[in-house]
């Protein structure tokens, strides 16, 4: 069972505020709602193509190119998904074959590992260590061998908020041309970035777009989790395998949120004038309210959680200092070492809160946390 399952499971039975799974508790724009309703009311209400609406994809590809330069073919390059998740599941399916290895960096969003499994790979874990999370380059270089077929690269990261760097992000694209491997690109806080960091995608980067599997989701940008609108975009040799998968998968995404959101991301240019600033202030608000509550937390420079420390002289792993702010707190919070595997130990100093929250629900878990 998934550690969010859990923790959420928990907190609603103590009556806990929420902050531990990845998704706000108030609504995305009332006028992206609008155009679904739109399209159910005209009768877009049986299956979609398979790959994704026309509509949809070509506003991927216009989006893709208009912010990255990147030229994505929308016949044969763009698939639509049930959210990010499934793009990370068809994309693995597709290209991990039984007995290759896979890097990925721990800590790690669950569901890479699990697909990894699923697909028989082998997961090859590197750790980024706190407090600022870089790329360590010598344990990465040495992670590479004959048989690494891809690694997972998560920028902005979760659960950690960091941003890889271009400097980071070439010493990656090196070793991935030099051992012929490919990179699964998860992407979903793309325009979740504070401060002077930027999202840099791996496939803008020199021969990198022919090996990258692009994948980010309209749930997280818009604040529309539930439509579970995601999509991966890649060569044509690659999308064609992971339409194979996601055609006995899933097979298609609901028609009329697709349509809601190719209008949606037509208008992204708007909608991020207000989208980044209002996160960048809910990040300011509850990154000074944990310092008052003495959380150590670490600003993230990029998506909506924070990662804190455990002060030493509590001698509580992660997970028990998560039930102890539950139960006597009445907050809820992430213990990270489930997204170790390799130094279990690194994973247990901290926890992750989500601030993708109603500023009243910030203050009052603040007040409770103090």
């Amino acid at each position: 069972e998934s550690i969010f399952s859990t923790m959420t499971a928990k907190a609603n039975k103590l009556g806990a505020i929420n902050l531990s799974q990845g998704f706000p508790d108030f609504d995305g724009p009332q006028w992206i709602q609008e155009l679904v309703t739109q399209a159910m009311q005209e009768g877009h209400n049986q299956y979609a193509p398979g790959p994704g609406t026309m509509e949809l994809r070509t506003s991927i590809k216009s989006y893709l190119n208009k912010y990255y330069q990147l030229n994505y073919n929308e016949n044969t390059e763009v698939t639509v998904t049930n959210g990010a998740t499934e793009a990370l599941f068809c994309s693995s399916l597709a290209l991990i074959n039984p007995g290759d290895e896979v890097i990925l960096f721990e800590p790690y969003y669950d569901s890479y590992m699990a697909c990894i499994k699923m697909a028989g790979g082998i997961p090859v874990p590197v750790t980024l260590y706190g407090p600022d999370f870089s790329l360590d380059k010598a344990k990465i270089e040495k992670a590479f061998s004959s048989k690494t077929k891809a690694i997972f690269l998560n920028t902005p990261h979760n659960p950690t908020g960091k941003v890889f760097n271009k400097d980071e992000l070439n010493f990656l694209s090196k070793l991935i041309l030099k051992h012929d491997t490919y990179v699964i690109s998860d992407e979903v806080y793309e325009f979740l970035t504070f401060d002077d960091h930027n999202h840099i995608p791996i496939a803008t980067l020199p021969s990198m777009k022919e090996r990258t599997l692009t994948i980010s989701s309209g749930g997280k940008t818009f604040g529309l989790t539930g439509w579970k609108v995601g999509w991966c975009a890649a060569p044509e040799n690659l999308t064609k395998s992971i339409r194979m998968v996601h055609q006995f998968n899933t097979f298609s995404v609901a028609h009329p949120f697709q349509l809601g959101m190719a209008k949606a991301i037509d208008k992204l240019e708007d909608h991020l004038k207000e989208f980044r600033p209002l996160y960048l202030q809910k990040r300011n608000l509850f990154y000074e309210g944990l310092k008052s509550a003495n959380l150590n937390p670490i600003p993230p420079q990029g998506t909506y959680f924070i990662m804190c420390r455990i002060p030493e002289e509590l001698n509580l792993t992660d997970i028990e200092y998560c039930y102890e702010l539950m139960e006597k707190k009445k907050v809820a919070a992430i213990p990270p070492s489930a997204f170790y595997t390799l130094d279990t130990e690194e994973g247990k100093k901290y926890i992750r809160l989500c601030f993708a929250k109603n500023d009243e629900t910030l203050i009052k878990a603040i007040s409770s946390l103090q």
